[in-house]
Parts: C-alpha cells; structure tokens; sequence
C-alpha cells in the first residue's frame, strides 16, 4: 500500500500520453469536446488494469461530469492525460483529471461513477476489494 509522508493512503493515479488525432478534431481546426472524455476514459480504463479491477467495465455508469475547456488542441499536438481517484464513496468514486500539452493546460473537470447491479435500480455498495483497489496504490507508472 502506497503511503503518504503522515502515513495516510495516497489515491491511485494515473498518467496518459496521446496525440491529438484527426478524429479528435472538429470544424474549427481543433480538439472536438467529446475528445476529452473519450481520453479521461481511457486513462480509466489503464488505471482500472492496473489496479487489478478491469471487471468493472459495464457496471460502472457515469452520473455526473464537468470540465472547463481552458486551451485548443490541435492535431499532431502531444498530450498528458492525468486522471486521479479523488474520493471514495460507498458507492460512488470521483475521479479528477487534467488534459495538457507541456504545460498548457487544455482542460479540467471531473467525473463520478457508481456501482451498478444488473438486478438493481440503485447503485449498490463497492466490495471490499475493489474499495481497497480504488482507494491505494499512489501514482501508477505513466502509459504511453
């Protein structure tokens, strides 16, 4: 378990590196907005893997998601995706990410998700090992 300097677990993250694609773009020469979330869900789904809870994947909606657009991306530009586990609820996790090229910063937001039973109407709690998963293992190596 990853620890912080006052002993406390410190919340995984994770580090991706892309290009902004040509699918990425939009009219107007740059970044299309729906680019930034389908970048934020990949970084999820690397961090996911990492932290050994890859089975997630199709029980986990989206039930809320903000970002502030701060920058134009352009196609061939490199990018920095970094996505961090901010708090972990009962049933829910927010995650917090930052897309960047060097050290413009194109955007900023969050996102939450929840555990969702195929039986149940409502979100349901974490198990145990997936609340351990979410809630250690520090800064994972970046992806390229």
């Amino acid at each position: 378990m990853s620890t912080s300097d006052n002993g406390l677990a410190v919340l995984p993250s994770v580090v991706l590196h892309r290009r902004v694609e040509w699918h990425d773009t939009d009219a107007a020469g740059h970044h299309h907005h729906g680019a930034v979330l389908r970048w934020v869900e990949a970084a999820e789904s690397e961090l996911l893997r990492r932290r050994g809870v890859a089975d997630l994947f199709g029980r986990i909606p989206r039930v809320h998601y903000e970002v502030d657009y701060r920058a134009r991306l352009l196609f061939g530009q490199p990018i920095q995706v970094e996505l961090a586990v901010a708090a972990v609820g009962e049933k829910s996790v927010r995650y917090e990410f930052v897309v960047r090229s060097d050290d413009v910063v194109a955007a900023t937001g969050n996102m939450v998700i929840t555990m969702a039973a195929p039986d149940s109407p409502r979100a349901v709690p974490w198990s145990p090992e997936v609340r351990a998963a979410l809630s250690t293992g520090g800064p994972q190596l970046d992806e390229r």
